[in-house]
């Protein structure tokens, strides 16, 4: 009896070690992320916009965009893409277009895409992705 108590404690635990390894797998480590910018007062239109159109609109604009993902306006970035919102206000540290910009998780989800570039297209810089954070953080206005 405590033989088998003892084996139902151990696969319990080792259970719970796997899901909370899992768990940790699919957040974001907000250690490794630019830190968020100290300006206020972030607006798309002033200050997201010209680093998307410099950089993101080439796969993310009106005409074919990636994964449904159009960045072109305020009301279509916060829409998302085919897979629902890709960001969550309030919380730059939730939500696919940090990471993704921020190169964390799966390499396939990186962007701008190496391959896909065009001339005007390079990875964000660190304060750009910390502008990006501080307007999610801001409310995403």
């Amino acid at each position: 009896m405590n033989l088998t108590k003892l084996a139902m404690a151990a696969l319990t635990a080792a259970f719970g070690i796997t899901m909370a390894a899992s768990a940790q797998d699919s957040t974001t480590n907000t250690n490794t992320l630019p830190p968020v910018s100290t300006k206020t007062g972030v607006t798309f239109e002033t200050d997201i916009k010209p680093i998307f159109d410099a950089n993101c609109i080439g796969c993310h604009g009106d005409n074919r965009p990636g994964h449904g993902i159009v960045l072109t306006s305020l009301e279509s970035t916060l829409k998302g893409g085919k897979d629902g919102p890709i960001i969550v206000t309030g919380d730059s540290t939730k939500g696919d277009l940090v990471k993704s910009i921020a190169h964390m998780g799966d390499p396939r989800s990186f962007m701008p895409r190496a391959k896909r570039r065009g001339e005007n297209a390079k990875p964000l810089m660190p304060e750009q992705i910390g502008l990006i954070r501080a307007w999610i953080d801001q409310g995403a206005k």
